[in-house]
């Protein structure tokens, strides 16, 4: 087979999935129809998911992986899932993300299986050993804040972190007062999801300084995510 491109290799699956197959599979459905828009041609290949209730991706390596990951916790009616993100060399093909292999989906397939046993939520696998382990030590920390999130505060999150609104943009679109979400705001702890994706974010990046062009940093923080109002940094 011939050998491709580097990419991201993304595999998500939905935890306890048995209970309600049907709705887990609606719901990935739904889902992969959002990453696929949202990503467009940063794809190598557009999203899917299997029988086994589980969502795969495969990004260009300029993608940033972590806009998935938010999009499924923040989505409507959100499923836990269990994510491993692995970049790595791929195998030229055609067709979408189920139908791919190379070496990183092989590393993606062991990393998953692996997660379902340690229960870690979310693995991030670079090839650099330190960055690797920072990351290790960062991304439970990020699942456990996104689980704790309402359905309300879920909404205001994914304006905020996803579509990058002020608080006042937030609560003219919900409409609501200002003081409303600013307490939202609060409670969902938007600033420190934020805070907490963009250190993820630079420590990935940093495992390919050097390498040629690097992956995104996603959208700049909006001032929203601030309780205080003020414009975060990258």
């Amino acid at each position: 087979m011939k050998r491709g491109p580097t990419g991201i290799v993304l595999f998500a699956d939905v935890v306890a999935s048995r209970k309600d197959a049907a709705g887990a599979a609606d719901w990935l459905r739904w889902l992969v129809g959002e990453l696929d828009g949202k990503y467009g041609d940063q794809r190598i290949a557009p999203f899917g998911f299997t029988q086994g209730d589980e969502l795969q991706g495969l990004l260009r390596v300029e993608a940033d992986p972590l806009t998935a990951v938010l999009m499924a916790a923040l989505a409507p009616d959100a499923r836990s899932l269990r994510w491993a993100i692995v970049h790595g060399s791929v195998h030229a093909g055609k067709g979408p993300a189920t139908e791919r292999t190379g070496d990183a989906f092989l590393k993606a397939r062991e990393e998953i299986n692996a997660a379902r046993t340690s229960h870690d939520r979310i693995v991030i696998v670079t090839g650099d050993g330190y960055a690797d382990d920072l990351l290790a030590d960062l991304t439970p920390a990020l699942a456990d804040l996104l689980d704790s999130l309402t359905v309300r505060q879920r909404v205001v999150a994914q304006l905020a972190l996803i579509e990058g609104l002020r608080q006042s943009e937030v609560a003219e679109r919900l409409g609501v007062r200002r003081a409303t979400i600013s307490v939202a705001f609060s409670r969902a702890r938007a600033r420190s999801i934020q805070h907490l994706v963009d250190g993820i974010r630079k420590v990935y990046v940093s495992a390919f300084a050097g390498d040629g062009p690097a992956p995104l940093l996603g959208p700049e923080p909006p001032a929203g995510a601030s309780t205080q109002g003020s414009r975060g940094t990258k």
